[in-house]
């Protein structure tokens, strides 16, 4: 799973993409106003920078910044893109699952966005989020994103793809097809029932094997190393504030805030 994804992130046409990128997501746009006041005085960690589309909003803001990515050929392109900057950083290859690169209680914030994490296979998730406690201050902070398990639900029903425009429910049903032709081992009682699936969506032509959870076990997975667990709305970048509301979310991925143990 993680060679597969890591070869198509080195690939020239994705890179490209992702250098096109510049505006930051709602719940990113709600947690930099919350930490703006205090960024200045913070050493910030950045995993999965692709492009530099979280760079260029957070570098010029905290006291310390490094960005990694485990593509040799993005940070080529972020550091291309950001070669004439007067704001200091520090943009190299790192992987996530190994930041021995860096000592033990180092940042006060680690950002690692766009859903990277969901890139990694299962066994590695689990390994990239002690080495970023361990990486992580205690009391520090941890924000990422991950993709929703809960919206797969109607992603994999046809009947929520029909439409009254018959061209946009023959398109959908199309999609839906591919989706499951890719997926061809998933039940409805997973997709139901897992707390978690691999799956092969529909992102970058469903060259990408995407890991999908419910926010539900996503808290419980956070619990051996972080603390003060806040989930918040891709959609609305508004934070979820009962268990109610966040089970019956269907946002295609959540943001996770969590405070380092």
């Amino acid at each position: 799973m993680t060679d597969r994804n890591h070869d198509t992130y080195k690939t020239s046409s994705i890179v490209w993409h992702y250098t096109q990128l510049s505006k930051l997501q709602p719940a990113e746009k709600t947690i930099l106003d919350l930490l703006q006041s205090r960024l200045p005085t913070m050493k910030m960690l950045d995993i999965g920078i692709g492009g530099g589309r979280t760079t260029k909003h957070f570098a010029p803001l905290a006291g310390e910044y490094t960005g990694i990515d485990y593509s040799a050929e993005m940070i080529s392109a972020c550091q291309q893109r950001f070669a004439n900057s007067a704001q200091p950083m520090t943009l190299e290859v790192g992987d996530a699952r190994s930041l021995g690169q860096f000592v033990d209680d180092t940042f006060d914030f680690i950002l690692f966005s766009f859903n990277g994490i969901d890139y990694a296979s299962p066994s590695d998730r689990l390994q990239i989020l002690q080495e970023i406690c361990r990486v992580g201050k205690p009391g520090g902070y941890f924000f990422f994103s991950s993709h929703n398990l809960q919206s797969m639900t109607a992603d994999f029903d046809y009947k929520t793809k029909l439409s009254l425009n018959p061209l946009k429910s023959y398109v959908n049903l199309v999609m839906l097809g591919l989706l499951k032709l890719n997926n061809l081992a998933i039940t409805r009682e997973q997709l139901r029932d897992a707390d978690y699936l691999v799956i092969k969506d529909e992102s970058h032509n469903f060259r990408l094997q995407t890991y999908y959870i419910r926010p539900q076990a996503q808290i419980k997975q956070l619990a051996l190393d972080f603390h003060n667990i806040e989930i918040y709305s891709w959609k609305s970048g508004l934070l979820i504030t009962n268990s109610h509301e966040l089970s019956i979310n269907s946002d295609q991925w959540l943001y996770y805030l969590c405070v380092i143990n």
